[in-house]
This record gives structure tokens, C-alpha cells and sequence, in this order.
């Protein structure tokens, strides 16, 4: 956390060379949360360099706050996808397109890999908003249930209890699809 905050300090003061390694750290982590709230790579892609534009233009009224700066980034990225789905919402939706899965040299588990990514996407509709944000932060982001909780502005109680009934909703519509 200490040298965290010396890179956003230094960041804040303009070296370029410390936001880059701010955009490193997370840029994966937030790719993914947003690849897994709009399945759609190429619109993960822009969303995410949005996020990381919207950072550089805030960063100098950032102020921590006991939260690790990935905090504040996601907080960004959620309100890029809320502002998402309301502009979504009012144009005619589209079909659901393939989440590409990036790291695999194998052809065969590619495929396989985006089978399941596309079934579990699909099975997500079924879950509420905020179920929907908890999994894609806990699991496409890879934050921790503290960070999370930070993140939504939630207890970790809260958190826990949206991980399990989303997963449990999320075994129900995965079963009944593949009857």
C-alpha cells in the first residue's frame, strides 16, 4: 500500500511513467470485469481505456481514503457500465457476442473455454444487478470480498450473502440449460 501510494503521488504530479505502471497493474483486472458485464471484447476494450482516461483526467483530486486505489478505478468502471446499459437500453440490443479467451494455445479447450464462458454469461441475465456486480468483481476481477464491499459501498456480510445467491441462482439456470 505504501509504495502504492508514492506511484499515485508521483502520478498526481505528473509523471506519466507512474500512471503507466498504475495502468499495468490493473488494466487486466479491469478488462475482465468489464468483459464479463458486456459481453462483448472490442466494447470491454474501449470501456476499459475509458476508465483508465477517465483516472488520468481525475487523478489529480484523487485523495485516498483507506481503500487501495484499484477502489477507486472500479468505481469508475462501474459507473462506465451503468452509463453502458442506460445508453444500451434505449437502442435495440443486439445478440450476445463471444467473451475471446485470451491465454490458450489449445484450439480444442479455446472452444471449450468459450462455451462455457458464453453458457455462464447467459445464465448471468438471470441474476440482479447487484449479484451481477458482485460476481464480476470477485471473480472476473479478482478482487477480495473487502475490496468489493469498498467498491459497492457495501458491508462484507452484504457481499457474501449476493456471492452465494448468485451462485446458487447461477447452478439453477446452468442446470436447467443443460437438460
Amino acid at each position: 500500500m505504501q509504495n502504492e501510494q508514492a506511484i499515485v503521488c508521483s502520478a498526481q504530479q505528473g509523471d506519466s511513467g507512474a500512471f503507466s505502471m498504475l495502468y499495468e497493474e490493473n488494466f487486466s483486472k479491469v478488462f475482465h470485469y468489464m468483459a464479463l458485464r458486456v459481453s462483448d471484447k472490442a466494447e470491454a476494450e474501449d470501456m476499459t481505456q475509458q476508465v483508465f482516461i477517465k483516472a488520468f483526467e481525475a487523478l489529480p483530486g484523487f485523495k485516498w481514503r483507506g481503500a487501495p486505489f484499484a477502489s477507486w478505478l472500479f468505481r469508475i468502471a462501474h459507473n462506465q457500465v451503468v452509463d453502458w446499459q442506460r445508453k444500451r437500453s434505449k437502442r435495440e440490443t443486439g445478440t450476445l457476442q463471444d467473451v475471446t479467451i485470451l491465454s490458450s494455445e489449445n484450439p480444442e479447450q479455446t472452444i471449450e473455454t468459450k462455451m462455457a464462458v458464453e453458457e455462464i454469461i447467459a445464465a448471468s441475465k438471470s441474476l440482479t444487478p447487484a449479484q451481477r456486480d458482485v460476481i464480476s468483481l470477485r471473480f472476473g476481477a479478482e478482487l477480495s470480498t473487502s475490496e468489493v464491499a469498498m467498491i459497492l459501498g457495501k458491508n462484507e456480510g452484504a457481499v457474501k450473502a449476493l456471492q452465494h445467491s448468485a451462485i446458487v441462482s447461477l447452478r439453477k439456470a446452468l442446470k436447467e440449460n443443460n437438460r
